[in-house]
């Protein structure tokens, strides 16, 4: 785990492209939002592993959304039961719950539901706030970082001799 912190924070300081870190940090909420109970995920996984992007930052978000994402769950709930009662709805689930395999997504149950729309319809939002904060990190806090005490005494400690040269 130390060492994905630290690719991320040496992508984040220069050598990733903002864009990627942003997408990373989207598809770590749709990941971590989503119940780890079902092919879904799985196969969301594994469609975010192939696609470009930091890694580091996608563990790291992840882990961050599936920690935090109990505190949404009754949000998830309300906006999942509200789709699946949806009358003009109807027959489209019942077409996907009759083809093999697709049942196994679990997309009928409302928590699995409300947190795939959820996370879907903050993508957007998400990628832009994200993108304006590591441009706002790279271009002002960095170099106020670099000056601090603090960073100047941690930087000394071999343990984080790696984390030495990203700063």
């Amino acid at each position: 785990m130390l060492k994905a912190i630290v690719k991320f924070f040496k992508a984040l300081n220069k050598n990733s492209h903002p864009g990627e870190i942003a997408h990373a940090v989207c598809c770590g909420m749709i990941l971590g939002f989503l119940p780890k109970d079902n092919a879904l995920w799985y196969i969301l996984a594994v469609l975010f592993i192939f696609l470009r992007m930091q890694k580091s930052a996608f563990l790291i978000f992840t882990l961050i959304f599936t920690l935090a994402s109990p505190f949404f769950d009754s949000l998830f709930d309300t906006v999942g039961y509200f789709v699946l009662k949806t009358d003009f709805l109807q027959p489209l689930f019942v077409f996907l719950i009759k083809i093999p395999l697709v049942g196994y997504t679990r997309f009928y149950n409302s928590i699995v539901m409300g947190s795939l729309l959820c996370s879907l319809l903050l993508y957007i939002p998400l990628y832009f706030i994200s993108k304006a904060i590591i441009q706002l990190w790279r271009n002002k806090m960095v170099p106020l970082v670099r000056k601090t005490r603090l960073v100047k005494i941690i930087s000394k400690l071999p343990l984080v001799s790696k984390i030495k040269e990203v700063m």
